[in-house]
């Protein structure tokens, strides 16, 4: 066994040896400190542009602890302590905290927050695009409390719209920007019981394709909810978990092309190899379903056949932009989520490094000038990191002692709950008997659980561009999807708007009426 002693001189030697000789200086400090103070004090310089484009970034997942530790994971990929690194979110001039819970939960789920942060109302968990008044599973509660996105607005205002997730395109958070369904697991009909289809409800893979039928970019995963019952995949041939799943026998995909005028230029793609191929100056439309279900993750993603969260965006933005009036583009890092859930912590912090990197893409294409970014997570999870580590130790791996309780070493990433919970002859198992540095890795959990659980306490919004100060303080939810839609003068909410051109484009400087913007922050 390790010896506690020999731990901790270990611990004691990193931490002296890990500090840069630049940060024993005070001066370094008080410089850094002066640099940052004379950078907030130009904030005050409010940007009250019209956002002609939005960008919505979404870490399924995504809590603040999670934020921190792809933060010292993208130094230490840099081969940097990790620490003193800065993520691209990190570089945003305005951070709120947003609330999270459900209308009938403490603790939410990913469907009712994207509804909330998408649509501007807060919803049950489980439902999307739908108010509070439709119980979970029970289609006869759907008709009459349909809520818009922001997507919609958008889309109404002339803007081109799109959607890139690394889930699948009808997962939870994508389907609340285009569909309105009593139950997020209603991926294709055949996920749907009898009595919800005899009383009318339509799948969500469904209404992508006819509710909003002229998203201009679709891409993330989800292949088989779009094709017959059983209909071999193309790229999984010999996968019978691969197969199309639809009982009403619908080709959506040729649906999909079906809708489209036949003057635009229209592509559906299935590899990575054919999206870079694309030019995207000639591309009108475009649907990309990589996978058939959920997108691999990045650690483990096949570079001919899948592409990167940053290269989808970097097309994506391509497309988008050729229109005169803006976009809106929803982009999700949704495997962040899943890596946690499966207890996996390398998995989900370098999904959220991925996502970082894609802000990044998207900030070197767009301007602050017209583009407002907002980087936010639908919820957090039981993940946890600490245990007095040294400077510089490896994110993934062991605190510098034993437990003072079982005698044990224990990894610095830690679970409340979930599949690492091991007990091994009566005793908490020895990490140290295990490679806990494995993509794979099962971080232990203090409560056996097939599935780690969400966290229920307030995640981050970072915000940059036009309006991005209106995200400040403590705020609900819903209260993000308002603030976007009045910087970019789309929605309900348009009195404080310049009147539109003869184009019937919005005019590109300041908003009217500044003073409306402190009232506005107060009411939410």
């Amino acid at each position: 066994m390790i010896s506690p002693f020999l731990v901790l001189a270990v611990g004691t030697c990193l931490t002296s040896s890990l500090v840069p000789e630049k940060e024993k200086d005070p001066k370094y400090w008080r410089n850094q400190a002066q640099e940052t103070l004379k950078y907030a004090l130009e904030l005050q310089k409010l940007n009250t542009n019209v956002a002609k484009n939005v960008i919505m970034f979404l870490g399924d997942g995504m809590g603040v602890s999670t934020v921190t530790a792809a933060r010292i994971l993208k130094g230490q990929l840099r081969h940097n302590p990790g620490e003193e690194t800065r993520l691209e979110m990190d570089k945003f001039p305005f951070v709120a905290l947003s609330k999270t819970y459900n209308t009938n939960a403490q603790v939410p789920d990913s469907a009712g927050t994207a509804t909330a942060y998408l649509c501007g109302v807060k919803a049950n968990e489980g439902t999307v695009g739908v108010s509070a008044a439709t119980e979970r599973s029970r289609c006869n509660t759907t008709q009459g409390n349909e809520v818009t996105s922001i997507l919609r607005w958008a889309k109404d205002a002339g803007k081109s719209v799109g959607i890139v997730t690394t889930t699948r395109v009808n997962h939870a958070t994508p389907s609340a920007a285009y569909a309105h369904s009593a139950d997020r697991d209603w991926y294709s009909d055949n996920e749907m019981p009898p009595e919800a289809l005899s009383q009318g409800c339509k799948d969500i893979a469904y209404q992508l394709m006819h509710n909003i039928r002229d998203i201009e970019v679709i891409m993330g995963g989800g292949r088989k909810y779009m094709y017959p019952k059983n209909k071999t995949d193309v790229e999984y041939e010999t996968d019978e978990k691969a197969r199309g799943t639809r009982l009403d026998g619908l080709d959506l995909v040729d649906i999909w092309k079906s809708f489209k005028p036949r003057h635009k230029h229209s592509h559906f793609i299935w590899n990575r190899t054919e999206l870079l191929a694309l030019d995207p100056y000639n591309v009108d439309y475009l649907l990309g379903l990589f996978e058939p279900g959920d997108m691999q993750y990045e650690l483990n993603r096949n570079n001919v056949t899948d592409p990167s969260l940053s290269e989808m965006v970097t097309v994506a933005i391509q497309i988008l932009q050729k229109n005169p009036r803006g976009f809106f583009l929803l982009v999700e890092g949704g495997r962040i989520d899943h890596g946690h859930h499966e207890g996996k912590a390398k998995q989900a912090l370098h999904e959220a490094v991925e996502m970082d990197q894609a802000i990044g893409q998207a900030g070197s294409m767009t301007s602050l000038e017209d583009t407002l970014t907002v980087v936010t997570a639908d919820h957090s999870h039981v993940f946890t990191f600490g245990g007095y580590t040294p400077r510089g130790n490896s994110i993934f791996g062991l605190a510098p002692m034993l437990s003072d309780t079982d005698k044990k070493p224990f990894t610095a990433i830690l679970y409340g709950n979930g599949p690492g919970y091991k007990v091994v002859g009566g005793e908490r198992e020895n990490v140290s008997m295990v490679d806990y540095a494995h993509n794979n890795y099962q971080a232990q959990s203090a409560v056996p659980l097939r599935h780690e659980t969400h966290g229920g306490e307030d995640v981050a919004v970072f915000s940059k561009g036009p309006m991005a100060h209106l995200l400040h303080g403590v705020h609900e939810q819903n209260y993000i999807p308002h603030v976007m839609a009045y910087a970019a003068c789309i929605g309900a909410n348009l009195d404080h708007c310049a009147p539109a051109s003869s184009a019937g484009s919005l005019a590109a400087g300041p908003l009217l009426l500044p003073l409306a913007l402190f009232s506005l922050s107060v009411l939410f």
